[in-house]
């Protein structure tokens, strides 16, 4: 079993910044593809970025050049930087993290922007 514990959400801004962090624990040999994912009101759950262990990186369009997404392997965490923050990044921010043939995802933690 994995749990995840996400932080760093809150109220901004447009044009500033924020960080979300997200820690993986339990009992697990090693995690695969970490990623962050977010849903706004009224519209499906969509990937924002994700990382596989070796750094390999994959991103929004809509984000790209704004995001930054990183891992510490050895602390099982996984951040989002958000820069340039936009009203269209409102939405509750989800960790996911791929471990073995299971997807384990994070409680949620809401990002608001406002204009």
């Amino acid at each position: 079993q994995v749990h995840l514990v996400e932080s760093g959400g809150g109220l901004v801004q447009a044009g500033g910044s924020l960080r979300l962090s997200c820690a993986a624990s339990g009992t697990f040999f090693s995690i695969n593809r970490m990623g962050w994912y977010r849903q706004a009101p009224g519209k499906q759950r969509e990937l924002v970025a994700d990382i596989t262990p070796g750094g390999r990186t994959n991103y929004a369009d809509s984000v790209k050049g704004r995001f930054t997404i990183s891992r510490d392997n050895a602390k099982n965490t996984v951040s989002l930087q958000m820069n340039s923050l936009k009203p269209e990044d409102t939405a509750v921010y989800y960790c996911k993290v791929e471990v073995v043939l299971s997807d384990y995802w994070g409680q949620g933690t809401q990002v608001t922007v406002s204009s």
